[in-house]
């Protein structure tokens, strides 16, 4: 926890997040939440029957890490790929009343929208109904979306990539972006999914969870000390790249090259909700860093936001007020006695 003497360079930094371009690049998805109470079992099967009362969506995947962007004060550039059904509709309409401009997403006619349908009945998740095509994008979808990542990412502060393996992120068009990115001075934030770690090769950070963690390296990865033999053997597959892990619970870890391993712990929570809270980290993360936080500030600004996400219903975003007000909670005054 900071001295209350560190609280203005962080003001600063929060400052800041107004000022930045975020272009965000990766797998959109429409989260669908059907709300209702289930008080009785079907007389047909062993589960619980819902009674709808409403219906609500949000962006999901890239689009929720866009939507977090935007709700902290930054301008986010978003490039994914849609069908043309009534599902993307949806999910245009939400982005636009999070802040968040559509004329980035690329459409294809024979592609469903990706989905996730959550029906939750006393605030607890009774099912998830998934409608997706995983299958790489076509070429001729690709070569548009080359187009316009190519036409904004001159204009923008740093690049966010959100793989959540959908087919959006095909091996070509990935290594477009961290080539043009690194001839443009950009650094590339990226959230994996896979096994094949190789296709981030030249991003700046990689931000997995433990699960990822192990996907990527083939290790176990259920504790803090799993944590530390499988971050430091992806941090040496990846040289010149940061690789933060984020560990629930016990809180996140930082590998950089040489740098000593940094940790943050992680105060108690009321957990409600996991869904999205990844994304909340990656944008608060990219956020920080690109105005001009360290990394460790950065990762505590990141921690916070995380905190606000997982204690909502839902797929969240955090607000520049709501991280804000956390930030100077978690401030205590200098005692003096520290050194």
């Amino acid at each position: 926890m900071l001295h209350l003497g560190e609280v203005p360079n962080l003001s600063s930094v929060l400052r800041h997040f107004r000022g930045q371009r975020i272009l965000v690049i990766g797998d959109v998805i429409l989260d669908r939440y059907w709300w209702g109470e289930a008080s009785r079992l079907s007389p047909e099967a062993p589960v619980p029957v819902v009674r709808k009362q409403r219906a609500t969506v949000r962006p999901g995947g890239a689009a929720n890490t866009a939507a977090n962007l935007a709700a902290l004060g930054a301008t986010p550039l978003l490039v994914g790929l849609v069908g043309t059904d009534r599902e993307s509709g949806e999910l245009q309409g939400a982005l636009l009343e999070n802040g968040v401009a559509v004329d980035g997403l690329i459409r294809e006619n024979a592609r469903p929208t990706t989905t996730k349908t959550r029906v939750i009945a006393s605030h607890q998740q009774i099912v998830r109904v998934d409608e997706e095509d995983l299958a790489p994008i076509s070429g001729e979808a690709e070569g548009r979306a080359l187009v316009v990542i190519a036409e904004r990412l001159e204009s923008v502060t740093a690049v966010v990539v959100s793989d959540y393996a959908k087919g959006f992120l095909t091996p070509s068009l990935l290594n477009f972006v961290t080539a043009e990115a690194g001839r443009a001075c950009k650094r590339v934030f990226v959230d994996p999914k896979g096994a094949d770690y190789t296709r981030y090769q030249g991003c700046f950070l990689m931000k997995p969870n433990r699960l990822e963690l192990s996907v990527l390296t083939g290790l176990p990865v259920r504790t803090h000390e799993e944590t530390l033999a499988a971050g430091n053997r992806l941090s040496a597959a990846m040289p010149g790249a940061m690789i933060l892990v984020t560990e629930g619970a016990d809180g996140m870890t930082l590998f950089a090259d040489s740098r000593p391993v940094e940790h943050l712990a992680s105060a108690p929570r009321q957990v409600y909700d996991v869904t999205g809270a990844g994304d909340t980290v990656l944008a608060t993360l990219s956020l920080a860093i690109s105005a001009g936080a360290s990394y460790r500030h950065a990762m505590e600004l990141a921690g916070e936001a995380a905190a606000i996400a997982i204690g909502t219903m839902g797929t969240a975003t955090v607000t520049l007020p709501q991280l804000e007000a956390a930030w100077n909670a978690s401030v205590r005054p200098s005692t003096g006695t520290e050194k």
